[in-house]
């Protein structure tokens, strides 16, 4: 990148507080980086690279793949751009490359937003705005979408940070997921069924080791803390460090990606955990999309704590 080129993603926005400090870019409207005392627990990328494997991006109004994407809402057959050709599919929402604007800046927090149009494929106009914020519990997200348009619309969001434990091998890492169920996939990697976890490789309800297991995979039938929300954690075996990545209660879905299908020194290096409200292929299944009225604005939170 030449002394006086734009980074790839945009202008950039640091923020930090209690040890923590992360950033948030404008393409995507994700984070970048996200570190403890100096030690990095997100694989982001650097300022002069694309984005690999939408890392750290918003994904809206719909996460994964739709397949083919042809889905039907409101008595209308719609037809979305195939962004995954090599599957045919529509992949990761409408969001991911945008450049999302600054609403508002401060030592230890920034809140972008970004206007989504109507398109042919998905006809509704959406306001999105997401809070980054550190402090003493870590990193948090809060998001919001409006539906600007007179007639309800189709919605589900996710965000596709990867995250990784200083020194620790994905085969190392201790894995709990709070799914009692996981999707089951097609050589295109859209559902085909559900089946429970119990007694299953996919069992992680109690943390053990990733090993050599290949995941891309969604959990649901999640347990629920007191609270609503859920967790996912990934610690070393030594319990020297941990991550705890939450969700509240909007979030009843949790992709993890072990980051296989990424090409040189980002492969198997560390796990995608993606809080997601509703499974892949949800335009087209129904299972747990959001209808959003007209006017009605969904919000939901997320958020990384290390073990300290």
């Amino acid at each position: 990148m030449g002394k006086d080129a734009p980074a790839p993603s945009g202008t950039q926005w640091t923020i930090a507080a209690d040890g923590h400090e992360a950033v948030v870019v404008e393409v995507g409207g994700g984070l970048r980086a996200y570190r403890h005392d100096g030690l990095d627990y997100l694989d982001g990328y650097a300022e002069d690279e694309i984005s690999p494997g939408s890392a750290g991006h918003v994904l809206a109004p719909w996460p994964n793949r739709i397949r083919d994407g042809a889905y039907t809402f409101g008595g209308r057959s719609l037809q979305l751009d195939l962004t995954e050709p090599e599957r045919h599919n529509a992949l990761h929402g409408l969001v991911t490359w945008a450049r999302w604007e600054l609403v508002e800046h401060s030592p230890d927090s920034v809140t972008l937003g970004y206007d989504l149009p109507p398109t042919p494929g998905y006809p509704w106009a959406l306001r999105l705005r997401s809070r980054w914020s550190v402090g003493p519990d870590g990193l948090r997200a809060e998001h919001e979408v409006t539906n600007l348009s007179a007639e309800p619309a189709p919605f589900g969001f996710s965000v596709h940070p990867y995250f990784r434990l200083p020194e620790v091998g994905v085969d190392d890492l201790l894995l709990r997921v709070p799914g009692r169920s996981r999707v089951v996939l097609d050589g295109r990697l859209l559902p085909v069924g559900v089946a429970g976890v119990t007694g299953t490789e996919f069992d992680f309800t109690n943390p053990r080791p990733i090993g050599d297991l290949v995941l891309d995979q969604a959990f649901g039938d999640v347990e629920r803390d007191a609270d609503g929300g859920s967790a996912v954690t990934l610690d070393a075996p030594d319990g020297a460090s941990g991550l705890r990545i939450w969700a509240d209660r909007e979030f009843g879905w949790w992709q993890v990606f072990t980051g296989d299908t990424l090409g040189g020194e980002r492969h198997r290096r560390s796990v995608a955990v993606e809080p997601m409200t509703c499974p892949p292929d949800a335009f087209r299944s129904g299972r747990d999309v959001i209808t959003l009225d007209a006017g009605q604005t969904w919000r939901g939170a997320w958020g990384v704590r290390p073990a300290v």
